[in-house]
């Protein structure tokens, strides 16, 4: 057994856990923040069987594209004066960052 957490951009969690729940898949959703642009995202969890972690898999890129953003960073503007201004740069987003764990034993109560 596999446990699957992937990491999504907010925008792509609804689809993906309706695509997995579609396909027989048991999800759990956390609402997560990423550390980058400090913006949300959603974290699911899913336990596997091994047959099962390649159409789960599949499921997880069909679903979630990179795409390209544009977010503001702060930049100095006037030296030591401390004055910040947002400027605008553009950023890969989406996709999922995916961590696959063994399962040693798992027990539903």
């Amino acid at each position: 057994m596999k446990l699957i957490i992937a990491i999504v951009q907010d925008e792509d969690a609804g689809r993906l856990v309706s695509s997995l729940m579609n396909e027989g898949y048991s999800v759990t959703k956390l609402a997560t923040t990423g550390g980058f642009l400090r913006a949300g995202n959603t974290t699911l969890l899913l336990g596997v069987d091994d047959d099962k972690f390649a159409g789960a898999m599949a499921v997880i890129e069909k679903v979630c594209k990179s795409r390209k953003q544009i977010a503001t960073s702060p930049s100095p503007v006037a030296g030591a004066t401390g004055v910040y201004v947002p400027y605008p740069i553009e950023v890969m987003v989406g996709g999922a960052t995916v961590f696959v764990l063994n399962v040693e034993q798992f027990v539903k109560l």
